[in-house]
């Protein structure tokens, strides 16, 4: 991704036709790809620095990043109503990564075992 795939060429209040708006659209979708990445790699280390399994899944975690996004969306004038689903459902396919992420690493630490 190139800084020139990057550049903004309307706001939303500067938009005139559908193409200038997917413009935009197709332009938040890449950075939310490359961040979403970001936030993926650190699934990756969560795994691996966790010593157990049992802790993947933290509800006291869940709830503090849902009140963080809550407070942010209302600085940034988001909609809860599309803030809420979609976080939940990205912590939820992070907890599930995170899963796969440290049972393959268990099975890499973990000796064969003997017939």
């Amino acid at each position: 991704m190139t800084d020139r795939d990057l550049e903004s060429r309307n706001t939303a209040a500067t938009c005139q036709t559908m193409a200038d708006v997917r413009h935009e659209i197709d332009r938040l979708d890449r950075i939310l790809v490359a961040l979403i990445a970001e936030r993926q790699g650190f699934m990756d280390a969560a795994a691996r620095i966790k010593g157990h399994r049992g802790l993947v899944r933290d509800e006291a975690r869940i709830a503090d990043v849902i009140a963080k996004v809550a407070v942010s969306a209302e600085q940034h004038g988001l909609s809860m109503s599309i803030a809420d689903p979609v976080w939940r459902t990205m912590m939820d396919r992070c907890i599930a990564y995170e899963y796969t992420a440290f049972d393959a690493l268990a099975a890499k630490t973990t000796p064969p075992k003997k017939d």
